[in-house]
């Protein structure tokens, strides 16, 4: 019950927006949709997906007939299941081994979300390792060792500012000693714009290629959902530095717009995996696109 209510809680102002726009008019016109665009966008839906929303919704209340309110928040919530269902690219892979590059700017939750992930993985019966590559940030590699102890994975780590690329060379050989299914790197918290960093980035991605090429890949951007559309250009960046898989939304526990997640879904083709709902250990949950868009509409 309490995660039906995080669930509920996620776009409580956008869904009261919609309402007023859609269940306050006997019939739809222009200006239902122009008013529908303006909650999107107050949304952080961005302009180009927030009017393909509105294109789409026009074609779909024109084609169907469409008259009743119900109607069209039915199919406001089709088309915004659309755009953020990516089939199954929305699930983590399930080959195995399987490494997992965690990324993302500081104060996103990344440790914290390592942690969960992690966590949710040992408990789906799967041996886990973590690897601390993030060197630069004084106590970074220390804080994931405590979260390590907490849920009973090994942590492989160096001393801080040692090389990010030497650390995850011996995470390498720990995994393939222990014959970990799965091997979560952390990297450094760096800023979308610091180029040298997302080299950095690149450089221990070659290293996880040349040691350990029969993995499965994947490359996750952890975002907060309260930084708007400030999230777009970390997207942007580090999916051309990284080659993204797919994003993490943090903070989706009821503060964020989180309009956000059908941006960078559909402006980037990224799948959303997971949203980070609130603090504990259980707090996140793998991202389910229909639900999604009936917690927007109030379907």
């Amino acid at each position: 019950m309490a995660e039906e209510k995080k669930k509920k809680g996620f776009f409580a102002r956008l869904k009261e927006g919609l309402g007023d726009v859609i269940w306050n008019r006997p019939i739809p016109d222009e200006s239902m949709i122009d008013d529908l665009e303006e909650v999107l966008i107050a949304s952080d839906i961005g302009v180009d997906t927030t009017m393909k929303i509105g294109e789409e919704l026009r074609d779909s209340i024109r084609h169907n007939w469409l008259t009743r309110s119900d109607e069209i928040n039915t199919a406001l919530a089709r088309i915004i299941e659309k755009l953020v269902d990516k089939g199954e690219r929305n699930g983590l892979s399930t080959e195995r081994p399987l490494i997992i590059m965690m990324t993302g700017v500081n104060g996103v939750g990344k440790t914290t979300t390592i942690a969960k992930l992690a966590h949710k993985l040992k408990e789906q019966g799967n041996s886990v390792i973590l690897i601390a590559a993030d060197t630069f940030r004084a106590a970074a590699a220390e804080q994931l060792s405590i979260w390590g102890e907490r849920i009973d994975v090994p942590v492989i780590k160096h001393g801080e500012g040692a090389d990010p690329s030497a650390v995850i060379f011996d995470g390498m050989a720990a995994a393939k000693a222990r014959n970990a299914d799965v091997i979560i790197c952390d990297t450094a918290g760096r800023l979308h714009n610091k180029k040298n960093l997302m080299n950095e980035l690149s450089k221990m991605n070659k290293v996880i290629g040349r040691e350990y090429p029969d993995a499965a890949r994947e490359t996750l951007l952890v975002l907060d959902a309260t930084t708007g559309k400030n999230a777009v250009s970390q997207a942007k960046e580090f999916n051309e530095a990284a080659e993204l898989t797919g994003i993490v939304l943090t903070k989706m526990d009821g503060t964020a717009k989180g309009g956000i997640v059908v941006t960078v879904s559909d402006e980037f083709d990224l799948p959303v995996k997971f949203i980070g709902l609130g603090e504990g250990m259980d707090d996140l949950e793998p991202f389910d696109p229909e639900s999604f868009a009936e917690s927007i509409t109030g379907e």
